[in-house]
């Protein structure tokens, strides 16, 4: 990398980390006033642990090697890794990819808040990092599904849809809330939340257009784009709220925001033009009306990770099949159908999801599983009625 690349990538992930906290807050306005400490120290919790781990043997098991499926030992505590003759880029990206890393089983605490063990949390996390998250990453980046030809700029697939997947496996083990779903669980702080969205949005912009892992012109489009999408699916959200509620909510713009912010992340380096505000509006009105499937569907999904970041990272992924513009970035990846490519991208893609989907459903049911066979996975009824702060930290988040 020139200097400037190089700042560029490592400003990237500097942001990118700063999402996680911006995760915290967004989940943590949601949860209840009585839970808010658990849900922020979920979320702590994956920034003190993968980046641990990902140093000891996640990179190298994700990108390490020629494999098709997994990676190999030869980057182990980041041995061999070398700076002098690449003025620090390989160093940088691999703390790039480490803050993906960071965020991704962050993503899956929304959907367990009010009821599941800090302990059995604590063991979740890296079990899920190097079982699922790791080789799916693998297939993407460098092994058999990219090598194939599917596309996935930052992580919609390896992120997102791996992540919502592994969130609804997780909730099916773990059962529904006391009082669910009679009893409403409002925000507790709607405050909280948007400045959750915030951080986000503005982490976002170092997810995306990091992802080109250079100061480009891929990168500056990724940016915009990014920008677009987050504000067409939040307006969405919110019209489709006033004609079908009667009211717009906040917590329909942040909402909204964010799955436009999931959507756009496999496209953002392959898109131009129109195509990210297509998409935008795409995944706010598909996520405002997933949302509401769990009621139906009887899945106890707290705060909305399958309808938000399972349904939005497979919008944005499908839709590449579609607006994917080779021709505008010079690129040698295939064209979507709207520019002539016709539907070999488009299965390419649902591919890439199909197996992500699998693998993850089914290697986080059986981690699920062993954990509420061994330690247990839930708490007492008594703690879920006190609330996880005082019962799993002894602090209070309110006096």
């Amino acid at each position: 990398m020139d200097s400037g690349s190089l700042t560029w990538v490592l400003v990237s992930a500097a942001l990118v980390l700063f999402m996680t906290p911006g995760l915290a807050f967004f989940y943590g306005g949601m949860d209840r006033s009585r839970n808010v400490l658990n849900m922020l120290m979920m979320n702590f919790y994956c920034i003190l642990i993968v980046p641990v781990l990902w140093m000891a043997v996640g990179y190298s098991l994700a990108q390490g090697g020629t494999g098709d499926f997994i990676g190999n030992f030869d980057f182990l505590f980041l041995k061999d890794i070398g700076i002098l003759e690449d003025n620090g880029g390989q160093i940088a990206t691999i703390a790039f990819l480490g803050m993906f890393a960071c965020i991704t089983p962050a993503l899956i605490s929304g959907a367990v808040a009010d009821r599941m063990k800090f302990s059995a949390w604590a063991l979740f996390v890296p079990a899920w990092l190097l079982l699922v998250f790791v080789p799916v990453f693998k297939w993407i980046y460098g092994g058999w599904l990219g090598d194939r030809g599917s596309l996935d700029f930052a992580g919609g697939t390896a992120i997102h849809v791996n992540a919502g997947i592994a969130a609804l496996a997780a909730v099916l083990v773990l059962g529904k809330r006391k009082g669910w779903p009679t009893e409403g669980h409002p925000p507790h702080s709607m405050p909280l939340v948007m400045i959750g969205t915030g951080i986000l949005w503005f982490g976002w912009f170092g997810f995306n257009a990091g992802s080109a892992l250079g100061a480009t012109g891929q990168a500056a489009q990724a940016f915009m784009n990014t920008f677009l999408a987050a504000a067409a699916a939040g307006l969405t959200w919110l019209i489709i709220e006033r004609f079908r509620d009667g009211h717009a909510t906040n917590l329909g713009a942040a909402s909204g925001i964010v799955a436009g912010l999931v959507a756009i992340t496999p496209a953002a380096g392959f898109v131009s033009g129109a195509a990210p505000l297509a998409i935008g509006a795409i995944a706010g009105g598909a996520c405002c009306y997933a949302v509401k499937l769990k009621n139906k569907a009887g899945y106890d999904d707290a705060l909305d990770v399958v309808g938000v970041h399972f349904v939005g990272g497979l919008v944005g992924s499908l839709t590449i099949g579609f607006f994917s513009n080779p021709e505008f970035f010079g690129g040698e990846f295939k064209a979507g159908l709207f520019h002539d490519g016709g539907l070999g991208l488009l299965g390419e893609q649902a591919l890439a999801n199909i197996a992500a989907i699998i693998w993850s459903f089914g290697i986080t049911l059986a981690i699920m599983i062993v954990l509420k066979k061994t330690i247990g996975v839930r708490v007492s009824d008594e703690t879920e009625s006190q609330g996880l702060d005082f019962a799993e930290h002894a602090e209070t988040a309110y006096h």
